[in-house]
Parts: structure tokens; C-alpha cells; sequence
């Protein structure tokens, strides 16, 4: 086995549990992890759901190469319970020897300002009880922190109370053959190159328990597991992941502290030397409040932005996502075993550098300070970069290595339809976009340029002699064909790569030329009874009539067309007539719910768990914003009236997916799907349409949509 195939045999069993308690659900898939309820917090490469339930789960793996914590609880212990405790609230369990232990669930969430401290708030028969957690990066591996308060420390004092946490980790994925040490404050879980550390100030171990057994696993009901012991063999103390122990209240608070590391980087006394150090900064919440403004996941925009609240969630989002190489995953990956997905926890170089690019946009337009994370990005993917100029179809974001994937021809010996040319357009874009930023003497410059250089010769080697790209996977990977997206992607970079001039890039003038080419070819995919451009061409030369929602490309493709070539009046009003119609024809308002957008395509069946109609996308919804925009900012260069019909649209759409929108959830967060009854489904967050709401915000202040609205107010610091 090696450290990038983890042991999955955890998974298998949670996942097991969850498909006895969903399988007949109408809304879930059995067998998922999913996170559409709840927050992250995320630092270094660590990567922590904290769900309204009080549950910890780590999703960093991609991001970091540890699996951490499968599962964590926490609950109050009071050794003697007050006489007017309400034995009868369902959150309250009395053990043998007459103890309370009160579960600490169903939370009221919330981030602390612009950072990405979860606060949670739990009403408990014996007070409010405050909880902050914290993904906090160290020299020593990936840390988090819990700290829990009562609001009232004098009613604590007299409550004889602890802090009870129940945690199963899961060292290199695995659940079986792991090993435990118990230190003086901690607790150490190994496999063979993880080793996850449980610590309290006065840590009190009180069990364990090996993973659930054949019997457990094929029962007809779920294998329950909270914040107890599992079992009475004296092995099972040191021979499973499952960790049960308290720690005291002191003063109302107690804290806890979780360390991943990896025994050939990190020594075990340095190890537990962070954890003693975690465990001191946890205790004061101000200083817990200082670590996280300071985190690398903590960016605040600037006063004067507009949709502030919007801007501050897309950017905690994205920083969440990344690993410290700037590559990010699309989301968490809620299904570890691809039953109902191919996977998130990846990176694609086609949304990735969607994101890069929205982002120097937004970077552009309100001074958010981000050059390291375009710096990074381009690093990475000049990293990543074949030695034929293209890009694969994805790759671990922690190292840049390939991943396992389905769309890899140009790296085998099969047929390129099985190529995801949109993917390698939408990287030249960005870099030929950030070189034009970049200073000529800057070392990363002439890297950049070679980059584009080389991804230039993998595009041509992707069109066919109608200059349009020949037929391929398309973005939502489900079909092949010549789609118009693609050719979209194409335009957008032979354009960015042209406005570059010959003067800083030697190619500029073939790129124009190529770019011409292919505006003119664009028009073999009219439909004209549609009033809208095909989705694709099928290989006999009939066109797909489709509306789908990544046909949207084209609006910013023929902006960028237009600043290195001439757009006639004839495709100016085919370019609107098919925005309009696009947004028209995905627009679905179901009479279940509050939900309202944009389905992804027509005909699209994916995820629909028998609710017969295609699913609400954030991402199609955000998309049109940001489509919508593109076409306004056009239409007003060329001084046409029609441009401010178009940013009334991109404003309605926008106001979908904005924080009081009805796709976004509690929290702030975008999931990259919704049936209509309202439920959110599918990756939560999703980076991709987070990174459009910000780009499609900037968009429009440039277009002066918010001179009229105000500014949202911008929060003081506590």
C-alpha cells in the first residue's frame, strides 16, 4: 500500500451505517458523508467539517495526505447532577453509577468575522454552552482546536462538570490494524507513517473499542457510535482508533486539541510539544480569535466592496479549498467511494482556473491583495504542465501528481475523444492573463511565457481544419463531442494570448489570427429556430439543440474577442439572443420550495433520485450572473442601450446565489446542487460558483450597478 491509496475499509463500514439509515430516503444517497449542514474550518492543509451536531470530520486527505479524525463527539459529563436536571430531554442520558451526560447537538453556527473560527451555540438543561473550533497550522503537522464555555463559569463551578469526547481516527484511512500510545495529556493513533494525537491539559483516557465486527456490519440496523467506550478487552484500549476521555472544566472552559503529523517529518516529542502549545493558545478565546484573523484562510476585503458579506464567504471558501501548493479541490469529497459521483476531492484544471482567472478579475477591480495566490496558482500549473503543452485531467492538489481520472488520451495511446481540451484553453487563459500583469524582468515571467508557449502547440494540436477543436469530453464530463463550450474556452485564450501584443509575446499575432478563425467558425453552430448556439456537433455533422448552461463561455469569450478583433453586428445580437434564451430556457422555478435557478442542461438526469426533473445547479445560476454581465459590459462598450436589460439580469440571478439568496445555505456556503423541494445536495461547499459570484460582483460595479445601492456596512473587529 502506498500513502496515496489509503485503506478503506472505515469508509466502507460508516458508509455501510449510512446507506441502513438512507437507503430508502428521497432526497439522500445512502452511503454519502455529506456536508451541506454545518461549517469548515481549514488551515494548512487540514481541512475539518464541524456539523450543527457537534460531529468533526477531516476532509483534508487531498489537501494534506493525512486522514485525521473519521469521526468526533463531544458531550458534558456531571458527576453529580443538580436535582432539577430534566431527566426526560432527550439530550440527557443517565449512566449506571447515577452520572449525566448531556449531548451537545443541534448548535446555532456561525464563522467569527472574516476568519474561519467556527462559532457554535448550544441551549443545554444546565446553560448555554459556547463552542469554538479552529484548524490552526504548525510546524508540526495540521492542528485543530476545541474550546468549550459556558456563558455562566459561576453555574459551571458548581456543576462538577467535564468535557466527555468520543474520537475514532483514522491514520492513512485505515480503522483496523492501528495502534495506540498513551501519553501523560495525550493520545497517540498510529498506522505506520500517520500518527494523530488526541490532547487535554489533564486528559483522562477512559477507552477505546476495535472497529465494529462482521456481526455489527451486517446487521439490519446501523452500528451506532457516540462518546463512550466500545468495549471491555483490555486490548481494545491500544488496538483500534476509537479514543474515549474527559478532560475538566476550568474557570467554565475546557479545550481540546487534535495534531496530524507524519512520523518521518516530525519527532514525537515535537509533536507533543505543539499540542501542549495548542492547548495554551485554546484556552483564551481572544487569542484563539488572534490565530485565526492571522490564518492564511482569513481574507477581508476592502471597505467600499459591494455584496461585502458575498465577497467575504467566496474568499473563505476558496482559501478552505487550497492546499498550500494553490491548488484547490472543487469541494469536500462527500462520497469516498464514487457510488454516486466520480469525486471531489480533486483538483480540475478547468474550474481551478476558472477560479484563478475570476479571481485576478475580482483582484482587479477591489484590491484584495492576492498576488501570492495568482503566483502560486501559475507555479503550480507550470508544475503540472505536460511535455506535449496540455493539462491532465486531474491531480492531487497537495503534490500536483496525477490522480485517478477518465479523461487522459493525450497521456495514453487511445482515442483524444476520452481529452478534456477545455480544461488545457482555460490555463492559457489565466497565464496569459497574469503574464500581462507580471513585470518583464520577473524570473516567474519567461516561465510563464514558455508555459503558454507550449500550451499553444497542445490547443493546435486540438483543432480540426475548420479551426473549431475536434471532438472531446465536455466540461461536466457526461458526453463527447465538439462542443461549443470548448470552443468557447479556445476563443477566450487565443484572444487573452493575442491582446498580449507581439511585443511581449512573440506568438501574440498567430494567436490573433487563430482566434479570427475560430469567431468565424463559431457560426456553423447557430440554431436558428432556438435563437441559441448548439450545445455540440455530432460526429455526423448534425447539431445537439440543446440549451446547456456552459454554453454561458461565450460571453466572456467574445469579450475578450473584442478587445483584439471586431465583433459584427450580426453575432452581437445572436450573442445576446442566446443568453437570453439560455437563461429563459434552464430558469426553473419548482412550487415545492422557496428554490429557484438554473438547471444545468436539458435532458440533464444526473443525481435526480427519482424526482423526475432536472436539479437546480449554483453553479449554471451563477454562470448566467456572470453570462448576463459579460454581454451587458459588452453591449455598453459598443454603446448599445441593451446593456442595462442585461445587468438587471445578472443582478436577479446574482441575488439567487447571494447570502440571502435561496441556494445559499446557513452559513454562507454555495452546494453545487438543490432539489426542488428545497434540499441541497451534492459537494458543499463548492468553490467554482463562489469564485463566479465574486467576479460577477466585480463585473458589475465596473458597470456601475451598485452606485445606487449603497455600501454594505463593513463590520468592526470585537
Amino acid at each position: 500500500m502506498t500513502r496515496d491509496r489509503p485503506d478503506r475499509d472505515m469508509r466502507l463500514r460508516d458508509a455501510l451505517d449510512d446507506h441502513k439509515r438512507n437507503r430508502d430516503h428521497p432526497t439522500r444517497f445512502p452511503g454519502e458523508r455529506r456536508t451541506t449542514a454545518g461549517l469548515f474550518s481549514g488551515s494548512g492543509g487540514r481541512l475539518l467539517h464541524v456539523a450543527p451536531d457537534g460531529t468533526l470530520r477531516d476532509f483534508g486527505y487531498p489537501l494534506s495526505g493525512r486522514s485525521g479524525l473519521a469521526d468526533s463527539r463531544f458531550a458534558l459529563r456531571l458527576d453529580n447532577p443538580p436535582s432539577d436536571i430534566d431527566w426526560d430531554d432527550d439530550a440527557v442520558r443517565r449512566t449506571d453509577d447515577g452520572t449525566a451526560v448531556i449531548e451537545l447537538r443541534d448548535g446555532e453556527q456561525s464563522y467569527h468575522e472574516a476568519t474561519a473560527l467556527v462559532e457554535t451555540g448550544y441551549e443545554t438543561p444546565v446553560g448555554r454552552v459556547r463552542r469554538l473550533d479552529l484548524a490552526v497550522e504548525s510546524d508540526a503537522g495540521e492542528g485543530h482546536v476545541t474550546r468549550v464555555a459556558f456563558d455562566d463559569a459561576d453555574r459551571a463551578a458548581t456543576l462538577d462538570a467535564s468535557l466527555l469526547v468520543g474520537c475514532t481516527f483514522a491514520p492513512e484511512g485505515r480503522d483496523a490494524r492501528v495502534g495506540q500510545l498513551h501519553h501523560a495529556r495525550a493520545v497517540e493513533v498510529f498506522h505506520d507513517r500517520e500518527r494523530d494525537f488526541l490532547a487535554a491539559t489533564d486528559l483522562e483516557v477512559i477507552g477505546g473499542g476495535l472497529p465494529a465486527g462482521p456481526d455489527a456490519v451486517l446487521a439490519p440496523d446501523p452500528h451506532e457510535r457516540g462518546a463512550d467506550a466500545l468495549g471491555d478487552r483490555r486490548e481494545e484500549d491500544h488496538l483500534g482508533g476509537h479514543v474515549v476521555a474527559s478532560t475538566g472544566f476550568d474557570d467554565g472552559v475546557a479545550t481540546v486539541a487534535t495534531l496530524l503529523t507524519d512520523r518521518e517529518e516530525t519527532e514525537r516529542e515535537a509533536a507533543l510539544d505543539a499540542v501542549d502549545e495548542l492547548l495554551a493558545e485554546a484556552t483564551d478565546a481572544r487569542v484563539l480569535r488572534g490565530l485565526a484573523a492571522g490564518s492564511d484562510t482569513a481574507v477581508s476585503p476592502p471597505a467600499g466592496v459591494p455584496r461585502r458579506d458575498a465577497a467575504v464567504e467566496d474568499l473563505r471558501v476558496l482559501s478552505l479549498l487550497s492546499a498550500p501548493t494553490g491548488l484547490r479541490i472543487a469541494g469536500p469529497d462527500f462520497d469516498p467511494h464514487y457510488v454516486h459521483s466520480g469525486g471531489y476531492g480533486y483538483t480540475w484544471f478547468r474550474d481551478d482556473a476558472e477560479i484563478s482567472g475570476f479571481l485576478l478579475g475580482a483582484d482587479e477591480t477591489f484590491g484584495l491583495g492576492l498576488d501570492d495566490w495568482h503566483r502560486r496558482s501559475a507555479r503550480a500549473y507550470l508544475d503540472a504542465q505536460l511535455s506535449d503543452g496540455t493539462w491532465p485531467h486531474r491531480v492531487w492538489p497537495r503534490n500536483g501528481a496525477l490522480a485517478p481520472g477518465w479523461a487522459n488520451a493525450r497521456m495514453e495511446a487511445g482515442d483524444d475523444v476520452e481529452y478534456q481540451a477545455d480544461q488545457t484553453a482555460s490555463v492559457v487563459a489565466f497565464l496569459a492573463r497574469l503574464l500581462d500583469r507580471v513585470p518583464e524582468d520577473d524570473p516567474l515571467a519567461g516561465e510563464v511565457a514558455a508555459a503558454i508557449d507550449d500550451g499553444l502547440d497542445g490547443m493546435i494540436a486540438s483543432l480540426a481544419d475548420d479551426a473549431r477543436p475536434v471532438a472531446c469530453q465536455n466540461a461536466w464530463e457526461d458526453a463527447g463531442g465538439r462542443f461549443t463550450h470548448t470552443a468557447a474556452r479556445f476563443l477566450d485564450a487565443f484572444s487573452a494570448v493575442a491582446a498580449l501584443g507581439p511585443a511581449r509575446f512573440e506568438r501574440a499575432v498567430e494567436a490573433t489570427d487563430r482566434a479570427a478563425l475560430l469567431y468565424d467558425a463559431l457560426d456553423d453552430l447557430w440554431v436558428p429556430d432556438r435563437g441559441a448556439f448548439a450545445v455540440r456537433e455530432y460526429d455526423d455533422g448534425t447539431l445537439d439543440e440543446r440549451l446547456d448552461s456552459a454554453t454561458f463561455a461565450l460571453a466572456d469569450a467574445h469579450r475578450a474577442y473584442d478587445a483584439i478583433g471586431e465583433i459584427d453586428e450580426v453575432r452581437r445580437d445572436r450573442l445576446v439572443s442566446h443568453v437570453d434564451a439560455t437563461i429563459d430556457g434552464l430558469f426553473h422555478d419548482p412550487d415545492a420550495s422557496e428554490v429557484v435557478g438554473l438547471v444545468r442542461y436539458e435532458g440533464d438526469g444526473w443525481r435526480q433520485r427519482g424526482q423526475g426533473h432536472e436539479k437546480i445547479w449554483t453553479v449554471s445560476t451563477a454562470w448566467g450572473a456572470n453570462a448576463a454581465a459579460e454581454v451587458a459590459a459588452l453591449l455598453a462598450e459598443a454603446d448599445d442601450a441593451r446593456s442595462e436589460s442585461f445587468v438587471d439580469r445578472s443582478r436577479e440571478l446574482l441575488d439567487l446565489v447571494g447570502p440571502d439568496g435561496p441556494l445559499t445555505v446557513p452559513g454562507g456556503f454555495l452546494p453545487e446542487q438543490f432539489f426542488d423541494d428545497g434540499t441541497p445536495d451534492s459537494a458543499t461547499p463548492l468553490g467554482w460558483p463562489h469564485a463566479i459570484r465574486l467576479a460577477s460582483t466585480a463585473l458589475l460595479d465596473d458597470l456601475g450597478a451598485f452606485a445606487d445601492h449603497g455600501e454594505d456596512p463593513v463590520p468592526a473587529d470585537d
